[in-house]
């Protein structure tokens, strides 16, 4: 049974403020009046008013029983009756008139029959999205209160909502397993055999979290992604079935252990479980492999700056000897009106120089490459991380290879 304490349905507080009774559980003057003409005594004359209150603030009957003393307190100070009268009635045929005077003069027709089919409607389509019993629970209720019925006894919700549960989710575990063939359902079942020697499942690794983005671990992870892939399309097997309901199947299913699941009577209902959580771990391990690769990317940049920081460095006394000797060169072209021949430049140069001449020719890029392209290997960190083969959406090896230096030279 669900908890009443998970869902809204109305009842009274533990603690009740005077706030709260003064505003919610005080009779009027006018229903004061009326409950002692519907009356002959004053334990009648309590219980019709706590029940009048109580029907006002919850929406239906409650029990005299269950109805707080304090709020039989407080209506009683105010109908002004001694402190020994009780609220009662002497038989059912006086309790279900009392009732019919409430309904009568809250305009509310008591129809349980009408209410179960809407609570049930309500139920049903709220069950082929939702799969929390509390949830339907609410939905019943709202539609309920929106449509001016008196509820009927949580009980009665319940066990609807456990039924027309039931029911909406068997539909979705007999349209799963007959989309599995034969070799996958194999595959499936064979997951839940446990190794005699580690006295652990395939079913158990599947449900092992992902650790940090190293490069070691990313490798462990795009295998794991291949082994999910390898166990069938749960995306075809679950179609038609709403996100929130595979999400809660594979819920369902990561918290099952393996004995559990291996005895679920149900077949259809365990392949539906396994199908969920393959295709909720197949989305999860897919965006921590992208995760873990802009992780591994981010470091290759970082260690890419940080390297190109390093030749700026070491290059940044030869830059500026550079800079100062084409400067000398053009001071010396200006100064000379009409030189005769470049020697006339690069000698004046050489004078200023100390007599040194400066072969500009024969600097060539830091990394020894050709003149022409000049290449500064910054991808240097990413050289562990060699191009391996990615793989398509369909499982197949994809003809092009990948790698930082590629990417880079292209």
């Amino acid at each position: 049974m669900t908890s009443i304490d998970r869902t809204a349905y109305p009842r009274f507080k533990q603690m009740i403020t005077t706030r709260e009774l003064a505003g919610s559980f005080t009779p009027s003057n006018e229903e004061i009046e009326w409950a002692r003409d519907m009356t002959l005594s004053d334990p009648h004359l309590l219980a019709l008013t706590v029940w009048l209150k109580s029907y006002q603030r919850l929406g239906y009957f409650p029990k005299l029983d269950e109805v707080p003393q304090v709020v039989v307190e407080h209506v009683r100070e105010a109908l002004r009756l001694p402190a020994d009268v009780v609220a009662e009635v002497d038989a059912t045929r006086t309790a279900k008139r009392h009732r019919e005077f409430v309904r009568t003069r809250l305009g509310v027709k008591y129809n349980a029959a009408k209410a179960r089919i809407l609570a049930g409607e309500a139920i049903r389509a709220a069950a082929q999205a939702k799969d929390n019993p509390a949830d339907l629970i609410n939905v019943a209720l709202d539609m309920l209160i929106r449509q001016g019925c008196e509820l009927p006894g949580y009980t009665t919700l319940d066990e609807a909502t456990k039924t027309i549960r039931t029911q909406v989710n068997r539909g979705f575990f007999t349209a799963t397993a007959a989309w599995i063939g034969p070799a996958h359902r194999a595959g499936l079942e064979r997951l839940m055999v446990v190794d005699p020697a580690t006295r652990r499942s395939a079913f158990d690794a599947l449900k092992a979290p992902p650790k940090a983005a190293t490069l070691g671990r990313f490798k462990e992870r795009l295998q794991y992604m291949l082994e999910l892939d390898a166990l069938g399309p749960a995306e075809v097997w679950l179609r038609g079935i709403p996100p929130g309901k595979v999400g809660h199947f594979a819920g369902e299913a990561r918290v099952t252990d393996v004995a559990d699941l291996s005895k679920m009577k149900d077949d259809a209902k365990r392949l539906t479980l396994l199908a969920s959580l393959i295709h909720v771990l197949r989305t999860a391990a897919r965006d921590e492999v992208t995760d873990m690769f802009c992780k591994r990317m981010a470091i290759i940049h970082r260690k890419g700056r940080d390297r190109l920081e390093d030749l700026r460095e070491e290059h940044r006394a030869e830059s500026e000897r550079l800079l100062e000797v084409f400067g000398e060169v053009l001071a010396a072209a200006r100064e000379a009106s009409e030189p005769e021949s470049l020697e006339g430049i690069y000698g004046a140069a050489g004078d200023e120089d100390g007599g040194r001449t400066v072969d500009v020719s024969a600097i060539g890029p830091p990394d020894g490459g050709p003149t022409t392209r000049r290449r500064i290997p910054l991808w240097t960190p990413a050289r562990t991380a060699r191009a391996r083969r990615w793989r398509c959406g369909s499982g197949r090896r994809c003809s092009r290879r990948w790698s930082p230096a590629a990417a880079w030279n292209n």
